[in-house]
């Protein structure tokens, strides 16, 4: 498949899942229309690329529905000088529309296939990858006006909280009872909170579980 054929799906992508749905930053539609979406997609999962639905991988590991992406970076409401890092780097694709947004990203990934992935996908954005523990955030490269957690959570980690500054920005979306919710918050004082705003399909990140009760 070549780009003459992916370029109108990019196209039909922006129309109808993104215009449609509440993305109305002229920035993120821009960035979203750019940035071609198939070379973030593993091989034999291409004609997906611009499906509106999740794409897997990795084994437990998906790209989000682009609107879902989308929706995030609109209420995060980016002005373009932040410092951004992306927790759940995956393939690449959300750093490589952050990158564009923003005045710098440090995307991070765990999986070791995942971040070779990226590291190729991502050559020339100037996105800086990084390995490590996705629950633990990267605090070498802290404090952070924006944190994007692609994927989703059950609970944000303290570690990763106190790594954004004062008033900085954090979004992603909520696993509860088996359904993620679209969430954008502030962290003041050291807490963070978040405000739902939409339902949306995401993949559930590994290690971002709230701790079991014991049960008999």
């Amino acid at each position: 498949m070549t780009e003459h054929v992916f370029e109108p799906m990019r196209r039909s992508m922006v129309a109808s899942q993104l215009r449609t749905t509440g993305v109305n930053d002229p920035r993120v539609v821009e960035a979203m229309g750019e940035v071609p979406r198939e070379r973030f997609v593993p091989q034999d999962r291409l004609a997906l690329a611009y499906a509106d639905a999740l794409v897997p991988v990795a084994p437990g590991r998906a790209l989000s529905p682009p609107m879902a992406l989308g929706r995030l970076l609109t209420e995060a409401r980016l002005h373009g000088h932040e410092r951004a890092l992306v927790i759940g780097a995956a393939t690449g694709y959300s750093a490589a529309i952050l990158a564009r947004l923003v005045a710098s990203v440090v995307a991070l990934e765990e999986d070791e296939e995942l971040f070779a992935f990226a590291v190729k996908a991502l050559a020339g954005s100037g996105v800086e990858m990084v390995k490590g523990p996705l629950a633990k955030g990267y605090a070498k490269g802290a404090p952070y006006d924006f944190i994007l957690i692609d994927g989703a959570a059950e609970q944000v980690p303290l570690a990763i909280v106190a790594q954004a500054r004062d008033g900085g920005v954090i979004a992603l979306a909520v696993l509860e009872d088996g359904v993620s919710r679209l969430a954008v918050g502030r962290v003041a004082a050291g807490a963070f909170g978040a405000m739902v705003f939409a339902d949306a399909e995401t993949a559930p990140l590994p290690g971002f579980e709230k701790p079991r009760g014991f049960s008999f």
